[in-house]
């Protein structure tokens, strides 16, 4: 089953977020058995060189990728796109023309404005009449609720045909908020609630990133009724790993 039919019937994905760009990394989580990775262009030093290669290193590994853009940017969507990415995790979403925005970038005329260049993606033009229909089927676009704005314009964002699901970015929610990062003020928890109740009354899945590799957390998200939840990242879980262990032994040794 693809990730698109999944999200279109609300059903429990957890993905996998990379921002070192080794293609290892990626094989490691692919090979894990997360349902999908995303390469992170927004908040790490991968270039578009990398990326297609961590893109074929999922992809090959029988795994969904995704990439999380630096912006919405028509140019990068191409080339992402192009690339082989089965779909986009658009940041900053706040209004119903950046949705539109992005989706129409992801697609060919007459449905997109996206420029036809015959890359990796069409098997460099031996199979793009098999892409066209793909494009339109299975590509996939996730729009990040990162802003107040963006949360009093919710049911309108997610009314644009063509969003697959939403992330929510708690840190930059609570910064538009002006209370960054207190994920427990009653106002923020209003505001989630909202999101979370419109995306069930719109029919769409919604999503959020547990940032630190606590299965506790993630459980607790599942529970709440994420169902597109981004688990930790490539340098979090190494950090924190590297932590616990040192941690053991100096207690060892004491």
């Amino acid at each position: 089953m693809t990730l698109k039919t999944k999200l279109l019937n609300n059903q429990l994905t957890i993905g996998a977020w990379i921002t070192l760009g080794h293609p290892t990394i990626a094989e490691i989580f692919s090979n894990a058995g997360f349902d999908w990775v995303t390469i992170d262009l927004e908040h790490s030093v991968i270039s578009l060189r990398d990326a297609e290669e961590l893109i074929r290193t999922v992809e090959l590994s029988g795994t969904t990728p995704l990439v999380r853009l630096t912006s919405n940017s028509p140019e990068q969507i191409k080339r992402v796109m192009d690339a082989g990415s089965h779909g986009i995790i658009v940041p900053m979403v706040n209004s119903v023309d950046d949705a539109v925005k992005a989706i129409q970038s992801v697609r060919y005329p007459t449905t997109g404005t996206r420029g036809v260049g015959l890359a990796r993606a069409q098997r460099w033009g031996n199979r793009f009449s098999e892409y066209l229909d793909w494009l339109e089927k299975e590509s996939v676009v996730i729009v990040q609720i990162e802003h107040i704005d963006a949360a009093n314009c919710i049911e309108e964002i997610l009314d644009v045909e063509g969003v697959d699901g939403l992330i929510i970015g708690p840190y930059d929610l609570s910064g538009s908020m002006g209370i960054p990062g207190q994920f427990d003020d009653p106002d923020f928890i209003d505001v989630m609630n909202k999101i979370k109740t419109a995306a069930s009354n719109k029919n769409k899945t919604s999503g959020v990133h547990v940032v630190e590799p606590d299965p506790i957390e993630l459980q607790k998200r599942i529970n709440e009724g994420y169902r597109f939840i981004a688990y930790s990242l490539d340098t979090r879980m190494l950090d924190v790993v590297s932590r616990s262990c040192l941690d053991n032994i100096n207690k060892a040794s004491e």
